[in-house]
C-alpha cells in the first residue's frame, strides 16, 4: 500500500490590499504586491499555533509578500526554511487589470458586470474555461498551474506532511477544478484569510480530506 502524502494549502493572512478592499489598488502595488497588516500577522501566528503538532517536512509559498510573510512566520514555529516559487503566484487575471489601467479603457466595474454577463451564459466546464481575453489566465489554467505545482511537491516529500501558503484566487480555482465545489459556490470571500484545504495524496490522485475557514455559498456570482 501506498504512503498517503498530506499537502495542507494555506491562503496567506490579511494584506495591506485585502484591508483596503479596493481592487483599483492592485494595479499599483508592484510585482511582489503588498505585505500584511498587524492583523494579518497575527492570523498568521494563530494558524501556525494550531497546526504546530502535524511537524511539516517543508513550507512552501509563492513568492508574493503577503504569502512569503504567513509562510515565515508559521516556519518559526516549525523551525523550518520557507521555499518560494514564483510559478505559484495568485491567478494573473491582475495583468489584464494593469493593461486596462494603464490604456484608461473600461472601468473595472464595468469588466467585471461585462465578464458576469459572458459567464452566466455558460456551463461549469465553459466557466472554469473562460478568459475575458487572451491576456487573462482561466480558472482552469490557474488551477492546473498550482496543481503541477503540488504534483511535483508530492513527489519530492511523498509520504510526508508538507505545508503550501498560496491566494484565494487560485485555491477556490484549484477546489474547483477537483470537483469539491460548483464555479459560483466559491465567490470571493470564501476562503478566510488563513483558511486552508488539505489534499491527500498517494502519489497519482489528490482529494480533498478537510478544509478550515473556507464556506461554499448559494446565490452569488463569480466573475473571475
Amino acid at each position: 500500500m501506498n504512503k498517503l502524502t498530506k499537502i495542507f494549502v494555506v491562503r496567506h493572512g490579511q494584506s495591506q490590499f485585502n484591508a483596503a478592499d479596493n481592487i483599483e489598488s492592485y494595479v499599483h502595488e508592484g510585482e511582489l504586491g503588498s505585505p500584511l497588516t498587524d492583523k494579518g500577522k497575527g492570523q498568521a501566528r494563530k494558524v501556525a499555533q494550531k497546526l504546530k503538532k502535524l511537524k511539516f517536512s517543508a513550507i512552501l509559498s509563492s513568492d508574493m509578500n503577503r504569502t512569503r510573510e504567513t509562510a515565515e512566520i508559521i516556519a518559526k514555529t516549525e523551525k523550518l526554511k520557507v521555499s518560494t516559487d514564483k510559478s505559484i503566484r495568485e491567478r494573473s487575471i491582475f495583468d489584464y487589470l494593469k493593461i486596462l489601467d494603464e490604456l484608461k479603457k473600461d472601468g473595472l466595474e464595468d469588466l467585471t458586470d461585462e465578464m458576469l454577463k459572458d459567464l452566466a451564459k455558460l456551463d461549469e466546464e465553459s466557466k472554469m474555461k473562460y478568459k475575458h481575453t487572451e491576456v487573462m489566465e482561466s480558472a482552469e489554467e490557474g488551477a492546473l498551474r498550482l496543481l503541477n505545482y503540488i504534483v511535483k511537491a508530492e513527489k519530492k516529500y511523498h509520504g510526508k506532511t508538507i505545508l503550501l501558503v498560496s491566494h484565494g484566487n487560485i485555491m477556490r480555482s484549484l477546489l474547483t477544478h477537483l470537483g469539491w465545489a460548483k464555479f459560483n459556490e466559491l465567490p470571493v470571500g470564501s476562503i478566510e484569510n488563513t483558511g486552508y484545504f488539505v489534499l491527500e495524496s498517494d502519489g497519482e490522485n489528490f482529494r480533498v480530506m478537510e478544509t478550515s475557514g473556507i464556506h461554499k455559498q448559494k446565490g452569488k456570482l463569480r466573475p473571475y
